[in-house]
């Protein structure tokens, strides 16, 4: 039987799970620790997110989210102290559904038109979904003229387009890229893009708490950078 000491749990969000995908078969060959790994959102309402999932019990060494919820977890005191390090950042980009035409999204006023001619636009439930919504598209004065739908997660978004029920989302590229059926049209304009930044940090009720550290150690290396770039983020975690 495998000793508690070579198994972490993980419980991660949508951003970084392209990247973490390609990453871990590595960790866990050179570490010699089984990951057994499950997902929820990084903010939000309803039972999946990362909160509500640590906040019943679910059990957790490691969680793998936004920053911004991150800072929620560390004021809740569901993180190890210290522990929180930043691995990537990753901008929002629009998905469409695969082979059909890409609307130009790389201005404001582009994107703006895109959505506007959407006859329904997908967002997620989390952190970029609730900016997208309370603040920028009530900044460029559209916010009552889409039809948006909210799916719980990024991946609840790509899906509505893969499956035909909305013409676009906007969300994270990296979900954008690891996601079927649909396809990358483009990033958004820089001065009304939303770059989040993905971290990772030891929960407070972690039983391993060195494998934990030497998982995100791994995630945070110059060796985790290339599947980083490849999964559409740029890396963090290697800086000094």
């Amino acid at each position: 039987m495998m000793s508690e000491s070579a198994q972490l749990s993980v419980l991660i969000s949508g951003g970084f799970s392209g990247a973490y995908e390609q990453l871990l078969p590595e960790f866990e060959r050179i570490s010699g620790i089984k990951v057994t790994t499950g997902s929820g959102a990084s903010q939000g309402s309803g039972p999946q997110t990362i909160a509500a999932q640590l906040g019943r019990g679910v059990a957790a060494d490691v969680v793998i989210l936004s920053r911004e919820g991150l800072s929620e977890l560390i004021a809740a005191k569901l993180i190890a102290a210290g522990t929180d390090v930043d691995l990537a950042r990753v901008g929002l980009g629009v998905a469409v559904r695969a082979g059909t035409a890409k609307p130009d999204v790389r201005t404001v006023k582009f994107f703006e038109q895109a959505l506007l001619q959407a006859k329904s636009v997908a967002i997620p439930g989390s952190t970029s979904g609730i900016w997208l919504k309370n603040d920028l598209f009530p900044r460029l004065g559209i916010a009552d003229k889409l039809n948006i739908k909210v799916a719980p997660r990024g991946t609840g978004a790509t899906a509505m387009v893969a499956a035909g029920e909305v013409d676009l989302a906007v969300l994270p590229i990296s979900e954008i890229l690891s996601a079927k059926g649909v396809a990358f049209s483009g990033s958004i304009a820089p001065e009304i893009d939303f770059p989040q930044t993905f971290s990772a940090a030891v929960t407070a009720g972690s039983g391993n708490i060195e494998g934990a550290k030497r998982l995100i150690e791994f995630l945070a290396s110059a060796r985790a950078s290339e599947a980083i770039r490849t999964s559409g983020m740029e890396p963090l975690g290697s800086r000094k």
